[in-house]
C-alpha cells in the first residue's frame, strides 16, 4: 500500500490519505499456463493474459464477477470491436490488449479502492444515522449463513486484506443478498432506519454462462461480443462504472446503456472501513435495483425463458426472464437451453420460448463465418446461486462445464445441435425407466419408494454423466450426427441396463416373493421383482428402442427439441416414445481433422 498527500474530500481524511491502486497493485488471483497460482494487477492481468489460464477466485461466483469487470475494462479500452472483422484482427494480433495499458493509466484515479472522494465501485461518507459500522459478513459470501463452522474464517471475517476486500466489493454488487438493509443517510427509500427488500445483485439473478478458451487472452476475446451482433443493442453513451460521476447513497433510478453498464452494475452502496493493515468493517446498502424482464437485449451471459405468467400479468408478450441454473442439474443436463432458441413448437407465430446466451449466439457466428473451425472445443462455463429464504441468504453456489464441439453452434447446421439434445432426452428418459423399476421394486416389497427411486435417479445421471460429456466431445470429430446419436443410446441401454440388473440383485427375497399392488384405477395385481423387471424393459425399450435398427426413437419432435419447463428441466415420464429419428435427404458431414481447444 502506498500513500498520497493529495487533499482529501468529503470522506476522507486530511493529510496523507492510503492508496490501494488497482491498476498496479496485485489483487486478482490467478491460475498460470504453468499450474502455479498467482495474484496480479489490472495491468499484470492485460499484459500476461496470453500466459494465464484463468481467473480464480473463493467462489466461482467471484470468478464470474472478475471476468465480467476485465470484460468491461477491455470493451472500453479497446472502444470495441466494431464488427467481426475488427474482433479477428484482435484474435490474430498477441499483444491485443496493449491499449488497455494507457486506458488503466488514464483511469488509475477511479481504481484506488481507497480514495477518499471517489474510491473504487464505493461510496464515500456512505452512513447510518448512528454511524455503524457492520461485520465484513455482509460481503464476503464464503461464510455459511448459520454454518460457520464450515468455512475457515469461523465465526466472523474480523479483517481483509485490501487485495481480498476489492475481490469481495467487485462481488456484492453483482451476487449480495436480498432483505432489509440498513437506511443510509440521504436514500429517501429509508423506513424506520431501514430499506425494504429489493432484490439480489444484477448476476445473481441470471444463469451466468461465459466461454473458456486456452488462456486468459482467449477466454477475454471470445466473451468479447462485437458491436454488430444483431441481437444485442449497442449505445455510444454505454459506459463503465468508473466512467460515471460516484454514486451517492440511494438511487437516481436510470436504467443500464449496455454491455459496460451491466458487468459494472451498481446494486448496492458500499464504503468499506479500514486502517493501514487492511480492511475492519463496511457499512452495505441498496444501490440501483434493475429489472431483469426483457434484457435479452443487453445482457448476454444468462439464457433466458418466455412467461406466460408476466406476460397475463403485464397484459404484453412476449416477455424473458433470465433461465436460472438447478443446482440438482449438471450442465449437459440442461444442454438445450445453450444451443438452441427454439426448444419447443409456440404455434409458429409467437417465436422461440427460450433464447439462448446471446454470448454463445456471437460464438456461433464465429463459426458460421469461419472464424472458428468447426472441429473447435468450447468449454462453456456455467455460473450461478440459489437463494433461500427470501433471497436473504445464498443456499448453494452453482459452478459446472460443459466441454462441446463448436458445430454445436452453427447457424447453419442445426443437425449436430439437434442429436446432441435428444441424446440427452435419451439419458433422461432411461434414467426415468430406473427410477420407476426402483420405485416398483420397493413396492413389491411394501416399502417407501420416493427414496429408493430418487437415489437410482440420481444414481443414473451420475453413472452417465462422464460418457455424456466424452460422447458430446467426440461429436467434433464424428461425420454423421445420427450414427453418433445411435452410439449413444446403446451406450446408455447397456450402462442403464446395469443399473437395473443390479437394483434387482440387491432387492432381496421379498421383492421376489411380491405382494397385491391397487394401481390408480383401483385394479388390484401380484407385484413382484420379476414383473418389475419385465416393466423396465420395456420401458427402456419404449424410451430408447433398438438403437441397431434403421429408424431409432428420436426426440420429442422433429426438430429434437422438447418443451421445458419454467427452471428448464427436460420433460420425461415412465418411457415416453417419439417419431423415429429421420434423416435428411442430404446431410453433409463435418470435415475430420485435427481437435483443436478453443
Amino acid at each position: 500500500m502506498t500513500k498520497t498527500t493529495d487533499p482529501s474530500g468529503p470522506g476522507g481524511v486530511a493529510g496523507e490519505a492510503p492508496v490501494f491502486d488497482l491498476t498496479g497493485q496485485p489483487w486478482i488471483g490467478v491460475l498460470r499456463c504453468d499450474g502455479s497460482q498467482d495474484e496480479l494487477s489490472l495491468r499484470q492481468v492485460f499484459a500476461q493474459a496470453g500466459g494465464l489460464r484463468c481467473v480464480v477466485g473463493e467462489l466461482a461466483t467471484q470468478e464470474f464477477s472478475l471476468v465480467r469487470l476485465l470484460l468491461a475494462v477491455a470493451h472500453d479500452a479497446l472502444d470495441g470491436p466494431g464488427d467481426v472483422e475488427e474482433w479477428a484482427d484482435l484474435w490474430e494480433d498477441p499483444d491485443c490488449f496493449a491499449p488497455v495499458q494507457a486506458y488503466l493509466e488514464e483511469h488509475r484515479e477511479r481504481f484506488d479502492l481507497l480514495h477518499p472522494v471517489a474510491p473504487f465501485l464505493q461510496t464515500a461518507g456512505l452512513r447510518t444515522a448512528k454511524d455503524e459500522v457492520f461485520s465484513l459478513n455482509r460481503i464476503v459470501a464464503d461464510v455459511p449463513v448459520g454454518e460457520p463452522f464450515f468455512s475457515a474464517r469461523m465465526p466472523d471475517v474480523e479483517r481483509l486484506s485490501f487485495a481480498e476486500a476489492g475481490r469481495w466489493v467487485v462481488h456484492v454488487h453483482a451476487y449480495d443478498t436480498s432483505g432489509i438493509k440498513s437506511g443510509i443517510v440521504g436514500d429517501d427509500r429509508v423506513k424506520g432506519g431501514k430499506v425494504y427488500p429489493l432484490g439480489t445483485g444484477w448476476a445473481g439473478g441470471l444463469g451466468g454462462v461465459f466461454v473458456e478458451g486456452g488462456t486468459l487472452r482467449e477466454t477475454l476475446l471470445l466473451n468479447l461480443v462485437a458491436a454488430d451482433t444483431e441481437t444485442l443493442d449497442f449505445s455510444p453513451a454505454d459506459r463503465p462504472a468508473w466512467r460515471r460521476e460516484p454514486c451517492g447513497p440511494g438511487s437516481d433510478g436510470r436504467s443500464a446503456t449496455g454491455l459496460r453498464d451491466l458487468y459494472t452494475w451498481q446494486s448496492r452502496r458500499v464504503r468499506l472501513h479500514h486502517d493501514a493493515d487492511g480492511v475492519r468493517g463496511v457499512v452495505l446498502g441498496y444501490g440501483d435495483p434493475l429489472t431483469s424482464r426483457n434484457m435479452h437485449g443487453s445482457e448476454p451471459m444468462t439464457p433466458w425463458r418466455r412467461s406466460p405468467a408476466q406476460e397475463k400479468k403485464l397484459g404484453r408478450s412476449p416477455v424473458f426472464l433470465p433461465l436460472e441454473h438447478d443446482p440438482a442439474r449438471s450442465a449437459w443436463r440442461g444442454i438445450a437451453s445453450l444451443v438452441a432458441d427454439r426448444l419447443e413448437d409456440t404455434g409458429g407465430t409467437e417465436g422461440p420460448s427460450r433464447l439462448r446466451p446471446r454470448v454463445l449466439e456471437w460464438v456461433a457466428r464465429l463459426v458460421t463465418g469461419g472464424y472458428l473451425p468447426r472441429q473447435s472445443l468450447v468449454r462453456t462455463r456455467v455460473v450461478g446461486v440459489r437463494y433461500g429464504t427470501q433471497q436473504s441468504v445464498i443456499d448453494e453456489v452453482v459452478d459446472d462445464r460443459l466441454e462441446m464441439p463448436v458445430v454445436l453452434l452453427h447457424g447453419q447446421d442445426p443437425v449436430y445441435a439437434r442429436q446432441a439434445v435428444a441424446a440427452a432426452e435419451d439419458a433422461d428418459r432411461a434414467v426415468r425407466a430406473l427410477g420407476d423399476l426402483a420405485d416398483d421394486l420397493a413396492r413389491a416389497t411394501g416399502s417407501e419408494s420416493e427414496g429408493p427411486k430418487a437415489a437410482a435417479r440420481a444414481e443414473g445421471f451420475d453413472v452417465l454423466d462422464h460418457p455424456y460429456r466424452s460422447w458430446l466431445s467426440d461429436m467434433a470429430e464424428a461425420p454423421d450426427p445420427f450414427e453418433h446419436r445411435s452410439t449413444w443410446q446403446r451406450q446408455v441401454r447397456e450402462t442403464v441396463g446395469r443399473l437395473g440388473d443390479r437394483l434387482i440383485a440387491v432387492a432381496g427375497d421379498a421383492a421376489w416373493e411380491g405382494r397385491i399392488h391397487s394401481d390408480a384405477k383401483g385394479s388390484s395385481h401380484w407385484l413382484n421383482a420379476g414383473l418389475a423387471d419385465v416393466w423396465f424393459r420395456g420401458r427402456l425399450a419404449k424410451a430408447l428402442g433398438n438403437p441397431d435398427s434403421p429408424a431409432a426413437p428420436g426426440p420429442s419432435d422433429s426438430s429434437g427439441a422438447s418443451a421445458a419447463d419454467e427452471t428448464g428441466t427436460l420433460p420425461g415420464g415412465r418411457g415416453p416414445s417419439g417419431p423415429e429419428l429421420i434423416r435428411p435427404a442430404s446431410t453433409e458431414p463435418a470435415t475430420t481433422g485435427t481437435e483443436t481447444h478453443v
